[in-house]
């Protein structure tokens, strides 16, 4: 174990090998299994592609059974949450497979498996999970909040949702703040994006979502907004995901559509997209170390 300083707190990196075999499928060793015994593990997982479940489930499946403590599993992005209901026969709700996945966590000496989740997609999904397992749902919003008090501009920035979905997910944040709502609406083959409520004008205007994917949503509702009036647009998502790199499209290079954000704050929970857009305009990084550590009581 290396001795390491998270967020000012003090714990131990375990180490595992992360080999395959020739044909591929996971070759693992967690070194020091015996140095595990009667403390108190947690295992800080990404689950940012397919690919790399299995073998990090064989190792969540295998670390309770070292005769630990206790054991957390920390899991800042939840994948599959936004495929959370099915509208028509046939189709699968992911989000209930993979909660089913984590529910069959064996217990450790201490009881059940606890699990951090930040900004699940939708909080009806906790239902998702069974009795074997204690999800500790946390939010990256404090640190947003933290970041914006930080601004010149502070006593003028306004938030602004996407849609109405976000509203009521992360209203109860930002008390005696003043709000913005977009919506979408259909015209003809179109889906248009349009203001709902609020007073963008001459504000600097905070979009905030739970996560982002190609964007497209958040160009859509930042031109609206400058047409508008708002003297600046930033956003913030908890979780980056921009399958294909769609991160580009918001740099001061891509021309593509995405130039008009003063700001794009987002956290290290999806740490591929986190490491690419490092010291890349306009995207700045709010770390989960500090809260991660103090749901941990470290």
């Amino acid at each position: 174990f290396r001795n390491q300083d998270v967020a000012g707190a003090a714990v131990e990196l375990g180490d595992i090998d992360w080999r395959k075999f020739p044909d591929g499928f996971p070759d693992l060793f967690v070194n020091d299994a015996y140095g595990v015994r009667d403390r108190h593990v947690a295992f800080l997982a990404s689950f940012h592609s397919p690919e790399v479940i299995f073998e990090q489930i064989s190792i969540i499946y295998s670390l309770p059974k070292m005769f630990v403590a206790s054991f957390t599993l920390i899991l800042p992005f939840f994948p599959t949450g936004t495929s959370e209901r099915v509208e028509r026969e046939g189709e699968i709700a992911t989000a209930v497979t993979l909660a089913r996945i984590l529910s069959n966590i064996p217990p450790s000496r201490g009881g059940p498996c606890s699990t951090l989740i930040f900004d699940i997609h939708a909080l009806q999904e906790r239902f998702y999970f069974g009795d074997n397992i204690l999800p500790c749902f946390e939010s990256g919003i404090p640190l947003l909040l933290n970041r914006l008090a930080m601004c010149e501009d502070a006593d003028n920035i306004v938030i602004a949702y996407p849609d109405e979905g976000a509203r009521k997910r992360f209203h109860v944040f930002f008390k005696g703040m003043e709000e913005v709502v977009c919506t979408k609406v259909r015209d003809g083959g179109k889906r248009l994006v349009k203001l709902k409520e609020g007073e963008p004008a001459g504000r600097h205007v905070v979009i905030v979502d739970d996560l982002v994917q190609s964007g497209g949503t958040l160009i859509e509702c930042q031109k609206l907004l400058s047409k508008l009036g708002a003297l600046k647009v930033s956003a913030y998502v908890t979780h980056g995901v921009f399958p294909g790199n769609s991160w580009k499209r918001f740099t001061a290079s891509s021309g593509a559509g995405g130039q008009g954000f003063t700001k794009f704050f987002l956290t290290d929970s999806c740490p591929q997209t986190a490491k690419a857009v490092d010291g890349i305009e306009p995207f700045e990084i709010l770390s989960l170390a500090r809260p991660i550590a103090e749901a941990l009581h470290v």
